[in-house]
C-alpha cells in the first residue's frame, strides 16, 4: 500500500503560541486515519495546514511526491476539505450548488454532470436538491457538502466533524458513504470528537494534545495498549 500523505516535524506558530510542535505521520492508500484530541489540541490546525489554507512554520508536508511548500497547487489538485463549519450558498438550489462547485474541478461538461450525479447520490436529498438551500436542515446541508467534498473522488479527503449536526441515522448514513469512498481507494484524515464514530470508521487513530502527538495505532491496539472498552476510555487515560 502506497503512501499518499506524509507529515514530518510540522510545526505552526502563531506569533509566540506553538499550536503544532514538531507531530509525524503518515496517510496510506485508502486508509481513514483519524486525529483526536481536546479542543485547542491542534488538529484542526494540521487539517488546515494539509488542505493549503495554513502555512506551515517548520517540517515538511508531501502528497505522493508533492510538497507542500514548493507545489500547494498540485495538493489542490489531489485533496478536497469540509471543515466543521462550512456552509454553501444559501439562495442557490441544492443540485445548481453542486454544479457550481463541479465546475471548478471539470474542464467537460460530461465530467461536471459525473461529479453532479456522484454527489447526487452521495447527498441522498431527492426533489429537496431543487429547492434552496436555505431552506434546508443543518444536517441536510452537511449531507450536501460531503457530497460536494466526494463528488471528484480526491486522492485525500480531509474532513473535520463530517457527521456535525446529523441524526443518527444520517451519521449512520454518511459514516458509510466514508467507509465504501474508503474501500474504492480513496485516502481520509478525519477529525471528529465522536469517539463512536472514530472507532467505527478508521483503521488507525493519533491522539493530539497540547501541539503533539501522544500515541498511535489502530483502535484495537490502543484499547488493548491502555486496557480499555473504548477509545473515549483510551482518550482520557492519554491526554489527562
Amino acid at each position: 500500500m502506497s503512501t499518499v500523505l506524509k507529515v514530518e516535524g510540522l510545526k505552526k506558530l502563531y506569533g509566540q503560541l506553538e499550536a503544532v510542535k514538531g507531530i509525524s505521520f503518515e496517510v496510506e492508500g485508502g486508509e481513514i486515519f483519524a486525529l483526536i484530541g481536546p479542543n485547542g489540541a491542534g488538529k484542526t490546525t494540521t487539517l488546515r495546514i494539509v488542505a493549503t489554507l495554513l502555512t506551515p512554520s517548520d517540517g515538511k508536508v508531501t502528497l505522493f511526491s508533492h510538497d507542500l511548500k514548493s507545489h500547494p497547487e498540485k495538493f489542490r489538485e489531489n485533496i478536497s476539505y469540509l471543515p466543521e463549519e462550512a456552509g454553501a450558498y444559501r439562495n442557490l438550489k441544492g443540485v445548481n450548488y453542486l454544479k457550481f462547485m463541479a465546475n471548478f474541478y471539470a474542464d467537460t461538461a460530461e465530467k461536471t454532470g459525473e461529479f453532479v450525479k456522484r454527489a447526487e447520490a452521495v447527498a441522498d436529498l431527492g426533489k429537496r436538491l431543487n429547492d434552496k438551500v436555505g431552506t434546508y436542515s443543518k444536517g441536510m446541508v452537511r449531507k450536501l457538502l460531503l457530497a460536494r467534498a466526494l463528488m471528484t473522488r480526491p486522492a485525500l479527503a480531509i474532513l473535520d466533524e463530517p457527521t456535525s449536526g446529523l441524526d443518527v441515522i444520517n451519521s449512520l448514513e454518511v459514516r458509510e458513504i466514508i467507509k465504501r469512498y474508503a474501500r474504492e481507494g480513496i485516502s481520509v484524515l478525519l477529525s471528529s470528537h465522536n469517539m463512536l464514530e472514530i472507532e467505527f470508521l478508521s483503521d488507525r487513530v493519533a491522539l493530539i494534545d497540547k501541539g503533539r502527538i501522544l500515541d498511535s495505532g489502530t483502535p484495537k491496539a490502543l484499547k488493548e495498549k491502555y486496557q480499555a472498552d473504548n477509545l473515549e476510555t483510551v482518550f482520557r487515560s492519554v491526554v489527562r
